[in-house]
């Protein structure tokens, strides 16, 4: 089992320890829209309630045919799942090969998946000194040296960097070139949508692309993710998925959210004016470096005595949640990652981080 420390979004945990209720914990360690679900979406699924007597649409229909019209795919491109941490376990168990490579610093489901399913892991670490970038000559070494598949987030987390689509071209000819399937995670694509590269994928049979509705659309405790790919490896993830594991509830909220009108305006405008405001509030601290960032999150190295860990215990004890990135691999413990949240929410981050900073 995945121990909780590895992740973001320990606010009941985190709120147990402490004593206190969850909605007493300000989490900046999970990246949620701050504006919330879409309107219309608890409506829908309060009134979804009646549709329980009966087994969920093993198909997804209507909220494929929903992501169908917005991304305009076919139907037959996009499979939903019970979030895309669900198709990241699916797709070794799936595909054909014995070796995993990973970008990283990245998700550590990535490599959890590849164990369960026996995989050797090996990881391209790219470095803070040069922002995170990449190299495709690099990859191209590393992609020699014999790796059947290539997990690459994009925007990519905990880091925030964004490969433009025409890089993902030049990745995926690469991997092509390899023999490497490429698994592209736009779990946070939402917020650059311009960027995707799943019109490519959805046309090739050498990648997939990873989509979540959970960050953009709020909705993470209902669990909800898809994937697009060609229709070859879209069924064969359909006919391995088990059987139901997407509620009808998050069916219903899926298809409400895509639907609400102007949400995902308010969401784009809100997160990068705020994105921004916090990232020139982090760096006018003393011994904070936020790196630049396309999503609604933003990865802090730390210039100070101070750890992550011993930060984000000092916090805790404010009742602020953060997410010390010590464990991701190709970062240590210098290095944290928050969430943009409200206005009034980054003031009192801002404020805490001030108050612990000036100790």
């Amino acid at each position: 089992m995945t121990n909780n420390s590895d992740h973001g979004g320990t606010v009941f945990a985190s709120a147990r320890s402490l004593g206190i209720a969850p909605n007493e914990l300000l989490d900046f360690s999970a990246s949620i829209n701050p504006l919330g679900p879409a309107p219309g979406v608890r409506e829908a699924v309060c009134s979804s309630f009646e549709k329980v007597l009966h087994y969920p649409d093993r198909e997804s229909f209507e909220l494929r045919r929903a992501l169908a019209d917005v991304h305009r795919v076919g139907i037959d491109n996009l499979v939903v799942a019970n979030g895309s941490t669900e198709l990241i376990y699916l797709l070794p168990r799936l595909l054909p090969g014995t070796r995993g490579l990973i970008i990283a610093p990245a998700f550590s489901e990535y490599t959890q998946a590849l164990n369960r399913a026996g995989w050797q892991t090996g990881h391209l670490l790219l470095s803070p000194d040069d922002g995170f970038a990449l190299s495709l000559e690099k990859l191209a070494e590393r992609l020699a040296e014999g790796f059947d598949l290539l997990f690459l987030c994009n925007p990519a987390n905990p880091t925030g960097t964004l490969l433009p689509a025409a890089m993902i071209e030049e990745i995926l000819r690469l991997c092509r070139r390899a023999g490497t399937f490429l698994v592209l995670d736009e779990a946070f694509m939402d917020f650059c949508e311009e960027a995707s590269a799943k019109g490519l994928i959805a046309e090739s049979g050498g990648g997939i692309v990873l989509r979540s509705m959970t960050k953009f659309y709020a909705i993470p405790g209902l669990r909800l993710g898809y994937a697009v790919g060609h229709p070859d490896i879209i069924g064969s993830c359909v006919e391995s998925l088990e059987p139901w594991s997407v509620n009808t509830p998050a069916q219903v909220a899926g298809v409400a959210s895509l639907a609400s009108d102007g949400y995902r305006e308010r969401t784009l405008g809100y997160v990068s004016a705020e994105r921004e405001a916090l990232g020139r509030g982090l760096a006018a601290l003393p011994g904070l470096k936020p790196f630049p960032a396309t999503a609604n999150y933003l990865l802090v190295e730390m210039r100070s005595d101070l750890t992550a860990a011993e930060l984000r215990s000092r916090l805790l004890e404010k009742r602020i949640l953060i997410r010390d990135c010590a464990n991701f691999e190709g970062l240590d413990s210098r290095f944290f990652r928050i969430a943009v949240r409200t206005t009034e929410e980054n003031r009192r981050l801002l404020v805490a981080l001030a108050e612990v900073l000036g100790e």
